[in-house]
């Protein structure tokens, strides 16, 4: 006979990509789950860290790749837990950064179940740290702006137009598909020689690291695979690079 569970959710942030990366908080609440949902981003390492014979439903999303619609994912949150008993959903990063937890939260709570909160290391900040290149640093950068460069429709978002016109280290997400193009409009406001990096696959044994300026993004585009996911961060910080220099004086002795 089976055994009913009070039904409730947990949002848990998994980090930036390498499984232990995780919060203690998110890894004990992962392992106290009756059923897991998980996104594209999460690692496979780190579902070898839960029980076996708790099933493990993938409804990621990867380059216009849905398994689910958000609302298909929606149904299967409260489907499972009145199934199961505590859903853990998943997520890359933090479940507040880009992550559509908002939806989700409303969605679950309008059938009277409960819904926690655990939160992740989101990559907009793990990332280029693991590359060792800060936010923030003191007399270069006070600030620094997270965005993902194109709205619902295609278009870019107006904060890519006000983040180029600031001092501040831009840090976006979601945008490697459109590389080109992202350079081109920040281009328009900020000089050639400002320092970019394109990491992907970051915190991952796989993470690979591009450093160039705006003006010379030419010179690498083929060297970026567009398929991986990537954090592209542009401002004077990313000098702090280990490689920026040797790069930037390779370029000079080409011209």
């Amino acid at each position: 006979m089976k055994c009913y569970k009070q039904p409730k959710v947990s949002l848990v942030g998994a980090g930036p990509g390498s499984e232990d990366l995780i919060t203690i908080r998110g890894l004990r609440t992962l392992q106290n789950a009756d059923v897991v949902l998980y996104d594209a981003l999460v690692s496979k390492d780190l579902l070898l860290q839960i029980d076996t014979a708790i099933p493990k439903i993938y409804v990621g999303k990867r380059c216009s790749q849905h398994s689910f619609t958000q609302d298909d994912i929606n149904m299967l949150i409260v489907e499972n837990a009145f199934e199961y008993g505590h859903v853990v959903r998943l997520k890359g990063g933090d479940p507040f950064v880009f992550g559509r937890a908002n939806e989700e939260i409303e969605y679950v709570e309008s059938f009277g179940i409960p819904v926690s909160v655990v939160p992740g290391v989101s990559s907009a900040l793990a990332v280029p740290s693991g590359q060792g290149i800060p936010m923030t640093q003191r007399g270069i950068s006070s600030s620094f702006w997270v965005m993902t460069a194109t709205k619902q429709d295609g278009s870019f978002s107006q904060d890519l137009k006000f983040a180029s016109q600031s001092s501040a280290t831009m840090v976006i997400l979601m945008g490697v598909r459109k590389l080109k193009e992202i350079t081109t409009e920040v281009s328009k406001y900020r000089g050639s020689m400002t320092p970019m990096a394109i990491v992907q696959n970051g915190t991952m044994s796989n993470e690979s690291c591009t450093v160039t300026t705006l003006g010379s993004i030419h010179e690498v585009l083929p060297e970026i695979d567009i398929v991986q996911p990537g954090v592209i961060v542009i401002g004077e910080v990313v000098a702090n690079h280990p490689s920026f220099f040797e790069e930037a004086i390779e370029r000079v002795l080409r011209w």
